[in-house]
């Protein structure tokens, strides 16, 4: 494929130990212009080696997908900042320096301090792709 193109591809996107963390099954095939950085660099470094119809199940390290854990993404703060109903686990929505939505996981909950992490989910995680081309530039 080249710079440009536009294509259209089923997945399966799955972590190594089989959960499925996001897939098209059942849904639109996911539209994307191979150049235009609208996925991670991984997937469309194996993208554009494809085929119309072609399918291809491959692999993308931390670095080429969500990158690795950021210690200094993680914070403890203290536990009167949060609303009572905080729980480890949950998800919370942060508003940034400039007042954009930030999410932000709830590690873990002690009686004096919430330790909240906001590498994205996937960090530090290899990914597994099955992926499958139905259209180029249609």
């Amino acid at each position: 494929m080249n710079q440009g193109d536009k294509i259209k591809v089923h997945y399966t996107g799955t972590l190594n130990d089989g959960t499925v963390f996001d897939s098209s099954e059942g849904k639109q095939p996911l539209e994307l212009t191979i150049g235009n950085g609208e996925v991670i660099p991984g997937f469309e470094n194996q993208i554009k080696e494809m085929n119309l119809n072609q399918e291809k199940t491959f692999k993308i390290s931390p670095k080429d997908a969500y990158g690795d854990i950021d210690s200094r993404l993680i914070a403890k703060i203290p536990r009167d900042k949060f609303p009572p109903e905080v729980q480890a686990g949950g998800t919370l929505l942060l508003k940034g320096p400039n007042g954009e939505r930030m999410p932000a996981v709830v590690k873990e909950v002690k009686e004096d301090v919430v330790t909240i992490d906001l590498n994205h989910p996937l960090a530090g995680k290899e990914l597994t792709f099955k992926v499958k081309v139905v259209a180029v530039n249609a």
